[in-house]
Formats: structure tokens, sequence, C-alpha cells
């Protein structure tokens, strides 16, 4: 009887990753939950990336730390809602797996029925007809082919397979939004391809083409109620996790939170994203947060779908934001957002998959962090060697540069033509950033900082300490604005924890200290700042 050993299991889960990212796009044009939750494909792929991470970060000899690397890596990774559930599977999977020494049969019919229960236990109000339907219709398929003395890892996989296809194909009848948009359920066939990569590497089968997608399901959809995809990640929670969704339902729909290895992770679809993370932060330390503009994503979508049938531009644009008003204003100027910015540095992978997205054979990429080029480089590199595309990455080190330069893009021109105007916009503009110390510090700047003080930066560069941010903010203002700089325009935006009164009482100040300057505040600022201004 064949078995898997620690590393082979994490050598399967690998291979399963790359198999499943040969149908990311397939699996996008099936979301209809209408407007994206991200992209349901996207999002169960950065959440199995996320898996890989950690397992490379992991003694793969060793089972209970294969385990931990299921759990921890895509609770961690876990994007929208059908990667927050696929991380409940993982967990579930964890669940076993930690007790064994090597993956055999019985294992992997309790590891994956222990996954279907730990999702259906995730979701506060399971729907059939989902990606649930299908993890627990696998879990039977297996069990049942076990019970009939099927005794191989391959033999048993096939049947969970088996069993999958079939729910998938019966998700349409269980769930109306799907018959009426003519599609299996997106989530359902994720997990599918996910135990088609387990099995493929079992088999040792090469990788398969990717499928052409015809047509997006959301063509058929209008936007939801609710517009912004809203995740969280906190540590150091002691409160019940039945106590947290109890206290972010009142915000929206689509809610799930969940848990493990000390982390509890949350999304929920929301009109109110400054209000529901300033609710849940009472509850642990924030590590992560994410909001995405879903109509932004739908209208990005639909677009491409009506530009199917034409030829792409010449050259498109992936920019690197934090905080979703930021993320909004790069898609306004026509670029594909990729999330991450200071503590959240996107990874090689998740920059090739942005550049993937792109139809345009040209690419020009903005990192918008120092920390971030190398990762955009490599990026790079690997497009032209994978995908064939020409990525030109312009090194931009702030959000303000690379607003700059996503000003001056224009899709409708090469790439070539359009690098020096986008260079001298980026190098022109002045990033000011209002945010905390992160810790006792001396400094050859400003001398004594402390922790949590209000500590204000001019193009990455510590310059002052101050009472309140409001207060960095105008100082930085006034080191910039001598009399021969050449400013017109002031785009601020403001972080999570600035209430809507305290914007106002500050866009006043702006026009009567600096009546010179046009001003426009935006919601939505990165996480770990009270203000982001870009001055151009």
């Amino acid at each position: 009887m064949r078995t898997l050993s620690p590393e082979e299991l994490a050598q399967a889960v690998r291979y399963a990753t790359d198999w499943f990212a040969v149908y990311v796009e397939e699996t996008n044009a099936l979301n209809v939950y209408p407007v994206p939750d991200g992209d349901t494909g996207t999002n169960m792929h950065l959440t199995l990336q996320s898996v890989r991470r950690e397992l490379d970060l992991t003694d793969t000899a060793r089972m209970p730390e294969v385990a931990r690397a299921l759990a921890y890596g895509s609770l961690l990774g876990a994007r929208g809602n059908s990667g927050v559930i696929l991380s409940q599977i993982l967990k579930g999977y964890a669940e076993v797996l930690r007790r064994r020494e090597a993956l055999d049969p019985d294992a992997l019919v309790d590891a994956l029925k222990r996954g279907a229960e730990a999702a259906y236990r995730a979701v506060m109000k399971p729907v059939e007809g989902t990606i649930l339907t299908v993890a627990r219709a696998a879990a039977e398929g297996a069990e049942a082919a076990r019970g009939a003395g099927v005794d191989t890892l391959e033999g048993l996989l096939q049947a969970a397979q088996n069993a999958a296809q079939k729910a998938l194909e019966r998700t349409p009848e269980l769930l109306p939004v799907l018959k009426t948009a003519g599609v299996v359920d997106a989530g359902g066939m994720g997990y599918l391809r996910f135990l088609e990569g387990l099995l493929g590497f079992l088999e040792a089968r090469p990788l398969p083409e990717p499928p052409k997608v015809e047509r997006y399901a959301q063509e058929a959809f209008e936007e939801e109620e609710y517009g912004y995809c809203t995740e969280f990640l906190m540590e150091g929670v002691e409160a019940p996790i039945e106590e947290i969704r109890r206290a972010v339902a009142p915000f929206g729909d689509s809610l799930l939170v969940v848990g493990a290895e000390g982390f509890v992770k949350g999304h929920i679809h929301t009109n109110e994203p400054d209000a529901l993370l300033a609710t849940v932060a009472r509850y642990g330390r924030m590590r992560r947060t994410k909001v995405e503009d879903m109509s932004e994503q739908h209208s990005e979508i639909l677009a491409a779908v009506g530009a199917a049938e034409e030829p792409p531009p010449p050259t498109g644009l992936v920019a690197v934001a934090p905080g979703w008003g930021l993320a909004k204003a790069f898609r306004g100027l026509g670029a594909r957002v990729v999330a991450g910015g200071q503590t959240q540095n996107p990874s090689v992978e998740d920059l090739l998959d942005a550049l993937r997205a792109v139809p345009s054979e040209e690419v020009v990429l903005l990192p918008n962090n120092k920390n971030v080029i190398l990762a955009a480089e490599r990026a790079a590199a690997l497009a032209g060697e994978r995908l064939g595309k020409r990525v030109r990455v312009l090194p931009t080190r702030t959000l303000g540069a690379g607003l700059a330069a996503a000003v001056a893009f224009d899709e409708n021109r090469p790439a070539e033509a359009i690098l020096p105007a986008m260079e001298a916009a980026a190098e022109h503009a002045r990033t000011l950033e209002v945010t905390r110390a992160s810790r006792d510090a001396r400094t050859e700047e400003v001398g004594e900082v402390s922790e949590g003080q209000v500590i204000g930066l001019l193009d990455g560069k510590l310059k002052l300490v101050a009472e309140t941010p409001e207060e960095a903010l105008l100082e930085l203002l006034r080191l910039v604005l001598v009399p021969e700089a050449e400013y017109e325009v002031l785009t601020l935006f403001t972080g999570p924890g600035m209430i809507p009164e305290a914007s106002e009482a500050l866009s006043q100040k702006l026009a009567a200290y600096f009546p010179e300057l046009e001003t426009e505040l935006h919601p939505g600022g990165p996480e770990l700042y009270d203000l982001v201004a870009v001055l151009e």
C-alpha cells in the first residue's frame, strides 16, 4: 500500500498549486457573486501560494510541520470568500495529518471528511450549491470507495474527484443564481481542480494546457448591495470567534470569521469598511487588512469582456498599492492593482499573476515601495520567460511617485514612448506620510522618538515628530511648499483610524493655510498610516 511521506505530501501540494494555476482564469469566469470577491480563481490560487511559501520555510521531513504549514499558511494567505473556505478545508486536513507519520488511504479519507466539516462550521449560514457541497461530496465519495475496498491513494482521490464532479454539475439546481448565469459554482470548480492536481502528482501527469475562456458569468449581473470586500487578520485574540462574528454581522453579508494557529481571519462584504475594521480592532492586534472596491472590479471585468473580441491595447499597467482608496485611484488610471506595501510586500508570484492577467504584450510595472523593486524585477524577468511579455519596471520608491507616473500612463502608446513622461512625473512628485513610531529609537534626523509617537516622512525619509497627525501633515507641507516649489495638486488619503469629522476639519485647515493648492481628499489610505499625501 503506497503512502506519502511528509516531503512527498509537500511536493504534492506544490504540484496541485501549479495545476490550479492553469485554471485560474476559467474559475474566475464562473464567478457570479455577481461582483467579484476579488476573483474566485485568483483568490484560491493566492491562498495556495501562501501555503507553498510556508512549506518552503518548513522542515517538510516532519508531518506535524507540514500540517502546520497547511493550516497556518492558508489562513495567513486566504483571499476572498472561497479562499477563506479553502483555508478551513486545509485546516481540517491539518487536524488529521498532524497526528500521522505519513498520508495513507485511511488518513486521506479522514482528511477529506474533516476538511469538509471544518468548512461548514466556518460559515454562519451554509449555502448548498457552493464549494461546501462539492467538498462534502468529495469526502463522501472517498469514504464510499474505501468501504468498497479501494486501498490506494490514487483510487481514493479518483473516487473523490468523480463525486466532486457530479456534485459540481448539480450546483445550478441548488443555487438559482448559478442557473440564471448558466454556470457551475466557481469555488466548487476550484476545489475540484485542486483535487485533480493532487491526483496528477500521484500519477506523474504533466500540467495541462489552460482552457480557453469563452464567456464571463458576470455579464448576466448588476452590482450587488455591498460595495467593498473587506478582510482582516488579527493575532493575540482572546475573545471567542462567535463573539467577533456577532460584532461584525450587522455590517454586511458574505461573512466568514475563522481562526487557526493563534490567528483570526475575517471576510465580509460591506459599505462601511473603515467602521468595520475599527470595530474588530478592539479584539486583538491587527496584522493585516484588505479592502477591495468590488464595483471597480466589476466594471473592470465587464470592460475586459467587452474588449475580448478586440485586440488589447499596446501597453498595460500594473501597480502595487496598499489601502482600498489608493487601489481605487490606481484602477481609475488604468492599472491592474496588486495589494501590498509597507509590511505587506507582495511576492514575485503575486506580481506575476497580475502581469498574466493584463492582456497587453507590453506592461509597465510600478512597485511603489523600495522593498518591492527587486521582486518586481524578478517578476518582470519571469513574465518574459513564461508569458512572452515585455515588462518594464519603473522603480518607483513611493506611492506619490507611482501615482504621478500612472497619471502620465497612456495604454494606446508603446511603453518606450510613454516611459520618459512617466519617469519625469515620478521624479517631480512628493510623497508625505504620517504614521506612528513602531518602537523607541534615537534618530539622526529628529533625535529621540517614542513608540506610538506621530512622525512625518517626506519621500520615505523621517523629517519630524508631532503631537497630532494633522500637525505633522501641515509641517510637512510647509517644508515642501517653499516659494519656488511648483506644486498645484494635493491628493490626500486618510487611514482607517480617521473619522469623517476629523477629515472634514483637516480639509478646511488645508484650504485656509494653502489656498493655492487644489486639494482632493479620499478615504481608504494604508492601514498603518494616519495620512498619505501626494503633491504634484
